[in-house]
């Protein structure tokens, strides 16, 4: 019986011990001015974060079409236990099932861009001990969310210092009639010009050197991955250090749960450099 309450008494222990190790997962609601509304984020904290005094980096992650803020830490719940064993702050933005992450040129109610590059920014920096500036800032993302990751860090280089893609739609050109992509743009017949200006492929031209840290992959069954290979041979075309890889596989939750490894150990590594 002595040795039943023992087991016991070192179980809830051990229980304890390791409730309190775990990451804090928050639901943070943002205001958004220039879409006049509130938007949802989830926010995961690593297990140090009461008890560390220096600031902790920040990884923005984005979901794809269709999906939400909730994406991420539903499918791949390792998430959070990446949290801890990276000691960074991971941050999942609700970016509507199909905003693409723009300024919307056809309609001014949304206006993702700037509420993730300037507004969701800007707030967790005042809501939590981060290291507000681009060395303590990285975001990525799958399909839409990979677009949308390399989208906001090619134009916005003064907030993310790296940024990854996972089978992101890196040209969105061969898909007019898709995911509401006209929505968003216009109907491509009559607003090529928006097609071709909010195309990542076609932003190349605004990295120089490495001043921005690139990782990206794709499945080579994927129907995103010519897009995908075209934009590898544009870098290097023009000499800009990125880490690209192809892998088996296609446009799905396993091949993501695995992907975002390899993008932490990245991000970990320029966090720390």
């Amino acid at each position: 019986m002595k040795t039943m309450k023992l087991k016991l008494i070192l179980l809830f222990v051990c229980c304890n011990v390791f409730l309190l190790k775990a990451s804090q997962v928050d639901t943070v609601f943002v205001e958004s001015e220039s879409m006049s509304k509130s938007i949802a984020n989830i926010v995961i904290l690593p297990d140090s974060y009461a008890s560390q005094k220096e600031s902790f980096p920040v990884l923005y992650l984005l979901h794809g079409a269709g999906g939400n803020h909730t994406d991420w830490i539903s499918k791949v719940p390792a998430i959070k236990e990446y949290a801890d064993q990276y000691n960074m702050i991971i941050v999942c933005p609700d970016g509507n099932a199909t905003s693409w992450y723009f300024d919307s040129p056809v309609d001014e109610k949304m206006r993702y861009e700037t509420y993730l590059s300037k507004e969701l920014t800007g707030t967790i920096d005042k809501t939590y001990n981060t290291t507000a500036e681009k060395s303590g800032r990285a975001i990525t993302g799958l399909s839409m969310g990979g677009h949308g990751a390399f989208y906001l860090a090619f134009k916005h280089q003064d907030i993310w210092g790296a940024a990854g893609s996972m089978s992101g739609g890196l040209d969105i050109r061969p898909f007019p009639k898709n995911w509401d992509l006209s929505k968003r743009l216009g109907d491509y017949s009559e607003y090529k010009e928006n097609w071709e200006n909010n195309t990542v492929i076609n932003l190349v031209y605004k990295l120089k050197g490495d001043s921005l840290k690139l990782i990206f992959d794709c499945g080579v069954d994927d129907f995103f991955y010519d897009a995908n290979k075209r934009l590898h041979e544009k870098l290097m075309e023009r000499n800009i250090p990125h880490d690209y890889t192809e892998r088996p596989g296609g446009h799905s939750w396993d091949y993501w749960a695995n992907s975002i490894k390899y993008h932490l150990l990245f991000f970990d590594d320029y966090f720390n450099q």
